[in-house]
């Protein structure tokens, strides 16, 4: 499996690098799985300027720097959106990012990971019908983290000693939306493939 663990922020000091980092770490230890980090911070998107919606126009022509994006984004077989819940839903670079794709996830799963005060449930509940749209599948298991992730999550992407050693750990929520995903990848790359 080709894992892109997409970064759904691009802020200064922006906690979603360092929840991005963690679940790397742990994607990293999937078998037969190959783990890359993309991050929407050096794809400097501009707001979406095609004339039409992607998926309809035959005649499409991205910009350099969309076009780079969707190049990288079609090489994955699955993928995580690490989100943020910003004013109760996700953020708007990543809405701008999922805008310009058209068929780079199509029959393909994601995973959703995300952080905030409520744990991003409702950033969750919104990507789950953006994707939809996509013709992609998200994983029925996400992972929540709730409260200030920042302070679970140091800089280099390793939760804190208290939470993993909580019986409720995050670490816990993670490998079981981890191990569904390859469950999906492998479904459907392998459905895909007849």
């Amino acid at each position: 499996m080709k894992l892109q663990i997409i970064v759904g922020s691009t802020r200064p000091n922006r906690v979603s690098l360092n929840v991005a980092k963690w679940v790397a770490a742990a994607a990293k230890e999937l078998p037969e799985t190959t783990v890359e980090v993309v991050d929407l911070a050096t794809y400097d998107l501009p707001f979406l300027d095609e004339p039409m919606s992607p998926q309809l126009n035959s005649n499409r022509n991205p910009n350099p720097n969309a076009k780079k994006f969707l190049n990288k984004v079609a090489e994955g077989d699955a993928y995580i959106l690490v989100t943020p819940e910003y004013n109760r839903s996700y953020s708007a670079v990543l809405k701008n990012a999922l805008d310009y794709i058209d068929f780079q996830l199509e029959k393909k799963p994601v995973a959703l990971v995300a952080h905030g005060s409520t744990g991003g449930a409702q950033a969750v509940a919104h990507l789950r019908g953006v994707l939809a749209g996509l013709k992609s599948f998200t994983t029925p298991t996400a992972t929540f983290l709730i409260g200030r992730a920042g302070e679970l999550i140091n800089d280099s992407g390793e939760l804190n000693e208290e939470a993993r050693s909580n019986p409720f750990s995050p670490q816990v929520a993670l490998k079981a939306t981890l191990e569904e995903l390859k469950w999906y990848s492998d479904t459907l790359s392998a459905a895909r493939a007849r």
